[in-house]
């Protein structure tokens, strides 16, 4: 029997580059398409033995930024910049209808308890194009956020949702992909129920389709006139952070002990919790909670100032500590763990009250617990980063009961 001979062929159309095989064609199978990009990164990386069943990665000799990077991505008028003005720059919601569109890349840091980069990326914005290294886009461990405008045709941006994650998957498998379904609060329930499943449905399937089962991908209802996308952002961060599991018993272990209903981990820059216990999160109460930090940081703003001729008498607390009784008799507990993060916890004991003393002293004690676990974490993942280990000493905290 005479041999088969595979005829391959390079077809140029328009930023794309399209290798079709005439054996492929002829077995009814549909052609491989793939970007230039694509193609490009596979001459590049050396890619090991296709059998291995490994994800691909992207090897690059560039030094790694250590800090985690959040990339808002989505069409034009999605809402990107607004959503960033808003949470990292305390901007009006209302004020966002006066942004102008994106034309570039804008990269702000965020310095807070961790110092993280977020990149708003123009929604005509082509990165799979051969003309952008995509080491430099994906290559830092992050999240991709996208975000879709549920009140207009979304067609368009989950098909080039899709075209990224497969794209991303391939190579970088460690980056988080977070969908932002944004602009619901003009919805009403029932569509945006309805909104939100057939985004899911779609984007499911699609991926299915092209051999990626049970992708990865979480999505978000948001909006900027509520606090839902503080809360979509909450879930974002708290995935980057190391050592989350212990942060969470420990406030689970403080919140049994002093019978919190409620307790949340704040960053007090962006009021996005970083942690809070394993109750299920009730909006209304993560709300009261949030307002209760606009409140003691505009009172501070107000009245913590040092006047010349006052003298402390005694040891003074350097962290702000605040509570607050509701007319339901409902306690806020506030109490400042550093510079940049708050124990914000909702007390539903009428005799709370009575053993505020007891509260505050295994706070303090969560308090030291917890700047133990932040200065090692973030210390030791650096020294790493930098290929070196460093060694502390074990620190015991109990809290009384």
């Amino acid at each position: 029997m005479a041999a088969l001979r595979c005829k391959c062929r390079w077809i140029e159309h328009g930023p794309e580059r399209h290798l079709f095989s005439d054996t492929v064609i002829l077995q009814g199978v549909a052609p491989a398409i793939k970007t230039s990009c694509e193609l490009r990164l596979e001459e590049l990386l050396q890619v090991a033995s296709p059998t291995s069943g490994q994800p691909v990665q992207a090897k690059s000799n560039k030094p790694h930024d250590f800090k985690p990077r959040l990339l808002l991505m989505g069409l034009r008028r999605s809402g990107k910049s607004s959503i960033a003005s808003v949470v990292f720059h305390k901007m009006p919601p209302n004020e966002t209808l006066f942004l102008e569109s994106t034309t570039r890349i804008q990269k702000d840091s965020v310095h807070s308890f961790m110092d993280f980069q977020v990149w708003d990326f123009p929604g005509q914005f082509e990165y799979l194009e051969s003309s952008f290294d995509l080491e430099e886009i994906f290559g830092s461990l992050g999240a991709l956020v996208w975000v879709i405008d549920a009140q207009d045709d979304y067609m368009e941006s989950v098909t080039r949702l899709n075209r990224t994650i497969l794209t991303v998957q391939q190579y970088y498998p460690n980056i988080n992909i977070e969908v932002f379904i944004h602009k619901v609060d003009g919805l009403s329930d029932e569509f945006r129920a309805d909104t939100f499943q057939d985004i899911v449905q779609v984007i499911s399937d699609e991926l299915s389709d092209a051999g990626y089962e049970n992708a990865p991908v979480h999505y978000y209802l948001t909006s900027i006139y509520d606090y839902s996308v503080f809360e979509a952002f909450s879930k974002v961060i708290q995935k980057l952070i190391p050592n989350l599991s212990t942060l969470e018993n420990l406030i689970n272990t403080l919140s049994n002990n002093c019978g919190f209903e409620k307790s949340y981990l704040f960053d007090v820059l962006s009021k996005i919790y970083i942690a809070s216990d394993t109750r299920p999160v009730d909006m209304s109460c993560y709300e009261m909670c949030s307002d209760y930090i606009d409140v003691i940081v505009d009172i501070s703003e107000l009245y913590s100032w040092d006047h010349p001729d006052r003298q402390a008498k005694g040891e003074q607390n350097q962290e702000a500590e605040s509570h607050v009784v509701l007319h339901d008799e409902t306690m806020i507990h506030l109490m400042e763990m550093n510079k940049y993060l708050c124990l914000v916890s909702v007390i539903r004991n009428p005799e709370a009250k009575e053993k505020k003393g007891l509260i505050d002293m295994n706070c303090r004690t969560f308090q030291q617990a917890l700047n133990d676990v932040f200065s090692r974490s973030w210390e030791q993942d650096q020294e790493q980063a930098e290929g070196r280990q460093i060694e502390g000493p074990t620190t015991t905290n109990h809290l009384t009961l």
